[in-house]
């Protein structure tokens, strides 16, 4: 019963989607449609509006403009946009097939990658987890800076073995105390966490990411995990995620889903 409500609600979203974008090209092909036959009554209605003041070779140059030049850029314009709406309809196709597939044959990436929980041992204790670094990128992020914060600081992995990165760009000198605040309280609950600031926005967050990974301490890390600024992981994340890198030399990336909440 599960499976084919799964059919029926993939088929409706594809069906649905499928009718947006051949409803979504239409309308662009008509709007440029529009948009061309209204440049073309205007200007045309501008030349007959001063018939006796252009000369005969400047009507003649307009047709001619209009011939050349304007009806091939339009036409252009909807080959374009039917091209961009089947691309969408491709995508939508594609991954209705991709979910039918994986609800049918239930694939999980344990079946297809190597994956043992990752434990302390006897003699080595907690060195037996890899070292993480933990980045959090932030920018003004005063609605959800204690919550990605927290959450990052929650996660089940020993405090010694992680390094939680708040790479804060806030522009604003409020939050930045507040943040840097929020980060002192809770490397006095025990957190390995640092909180780190830059003179420039240069790159962005992205250049963030990239400043933080220049720090002495960050050589001692084996895995980068990154989270923005709003997101939640559950705890276990690093538990769940880790040993796909651990134990497969050749995966170099980790992609996990995350959800909206209401």
């Amino acid at each position: 019963m599960a499976v084919f409500w799964s059919l029926c609600i993939t088929f409706v979203f594809f069906f649905h989607h499928a009718a947006a974008d051949r409803a979504l090209g239409s309308l662009a092909a008509n709007g440029v449609l529009i948009l061309a036959r209204s440049v073309s009554r205007g200007v045309e209605s501008m030349v007959v509006s001063t018939d006796g003041m252009l000369p005969e070779w400047y009507r003649k140059a307009w047709g001619s403009l209009r011939t050349a030049v304007l009806a091939p850029v339009m036409r252009t314009a909807v080959v374009v946009c039917l091209v961009l709406s089947v691309m969408l309809l491709v995508e939508v196709v594609f991954m209705s097939v991709v979910s039918l597939f994986v609800k049918f044959l239930r694939w999980k990436p344990e079946k297809w990658y190597k994956w043992e929980a990752i434990g302390a041992d006897l003699e080595g204790g907690n060195y037996n987890y890899p070292m993480v670094l933990v980045q959090i990128p932030m920018y003004n992020e005063k609605e959800v800076y204690k919550l990605s914060i927290g959450a990052a600081c929650g996660l089940s992995w020993p405090s010694e073995r992680m390094i939680i990165q708040v790479l804060d760009d806030s522009t604003d000198p409020e939050i930045k105390d507040l943040v840097e605040i929020e980060c002192k309280i809770w490397a006095s609950k025990g957190a390995n966490i640092v909180y780190e600031i830059r003179d420039n926005r240069k790159g962005y967050k992205a250049g963030a990411l990239k400043e933080g990974l220049g720090h002495s301490y960050v050589q001692q890390c084996d895995y980068v995990v990154i989270f923005d600024a709003d997101f939640q992981p559950e705890s276990d994340f690093l538990a769940r995620a880790i040993p796909f890198l651990v134990h497969n030399p050749k995966v170099a990336l980790v992609q996990a889903r995350w959800e909206f909440g209401m």
